[in-house]
């Protein structure tokens, strides 16, 4: 170090001590007051200015705030207008939050002499870190998006998927909550999710089943026919159009076997399922026919001795 640098040192650390000294003399004395004032005088400059900041903060923390509201609002409506997912709603909501709130942190640290460049250099750089060791995350995440924009299920649908069927209860950036008719909450993987057939039992208003019953062989075919026909015609469940149909299913070892095929409305599908199956056997039997159970004739052969 130069000499004439040294010699400044060294005065300054004097000037310190030296102003320390009386400080502390001061205090000793229980003269609070004008230690106050000197410390007063000497950061007055520095303490008005980081106040000045901190207002200034708030103030862009309270804007940030109120124009988050605002896009919100705006956003909800034209959600309502264009009928957005829920799901898909919460995730943009949310999105916006975090775009609004790094804004107004980004102003901050301008405001404090912080350089933002430097800052989002390391963000990124960070973030890619983060995006190869959470690949796998970053997969459901794509997924995620993909099923809030092609929508091939709504909150409410009941589907089948990724070997799961239930209801959809939310559909979120990792995976969607699946609950199951036995009352079950399923986290499924969005990932796991799009890599199979996605089976939606709800997007149509109307639905189809399909029941099968075997009569006798020794009934009269026609007359099977006839009356579970006139059985769907009357059901109020079941839809005229398209019309119910009887079909001949099968000639099985014991029966022949007749599928019933109707339409009914979607949400009515498992009464009206049930109720036919309930009252088939006495409709069959009630009109004089069987339902015969399996069956096997043996023939014993005499062997001439």
């Amino acid at each position: 170090m130069p000499e004439a640098e040294a010699i400044k040192t060294e005065e300054a650390l004097q000037a310190a001590t030296f102003k320390t000294k009386a400080v502390l003399e001061q205090l000793a004395q229980g003269d609070v007051r004008s230690v106050w004032e000197k410390m007063w005088d000497s950061f007055k400059g520095d303490i008005l200015h980081f106040g000045k900041i901190v207002l200034l903060a708030a103030v862009i923390l309270i804007i940030a705030y109120f124009i988050n509201k605002l896009i919100h609002k705006a956003f909800g409506k034209a959600a309502e207008k264009y009928a957005l997912d829920v799901s898909l709603v919460s995730i943009i909501n949310r999105v916006l939050t975090l775009i609004a709130m790094a804004f107004a942190l980004l102003i901050i640290l301008e405001l404090l002499g912080i350089n933002t460049a430097s800052v989002l250099t390391v963000v990124g750089a960070a973030g890619l870190a983060v995006g190869l060791a959470l690949k796998d995350t970053l997969s459901n995440i794509a997924a995620g998006i993909f099923l809030l924009t092609q929508h091939p299920y709504k909150t409410g649908d009941f589907v089948e998927c990724a070997g799961m069927s239930g209801s959809i209860l939310e559909i979120g950036l990792f995976t969607t909550k699946l609950r199951t008719p036995q009352g079950q909450d399923i986290f499924v993987p969005n990932n796991s999710i799009i890599a199979a057939p996605i089976t939606n039992f709800s997007s149509n208003k109307q639905r189809r089943a399909d029941i099968t019953v075997g009569i006798d062989y020794g009934d009269n075919l026609e007359d099977g026919i006839k009356l579970l026909q006139a059985m769907m015609e009357r059901h109020p469940l079941i839809l005229k159009d398209p019309a119910p149909t009887v079909l001949v299913a099968e000639l099985a070892d014991s029966s022949v076997n007749l599928t019933l095929r109707f339409w009914t409305e979607n949400d009515k599908y498992w009464d009206a399922y049930w109720d036919i199956q309930r009252n088939l056997k006495a409709e069959i039997e009630g009109a004089g026919l069987n339902i015969p159970f399996p069956q096997r004739v043996v023939t014993f052969a005499n062997k001439a001795e």
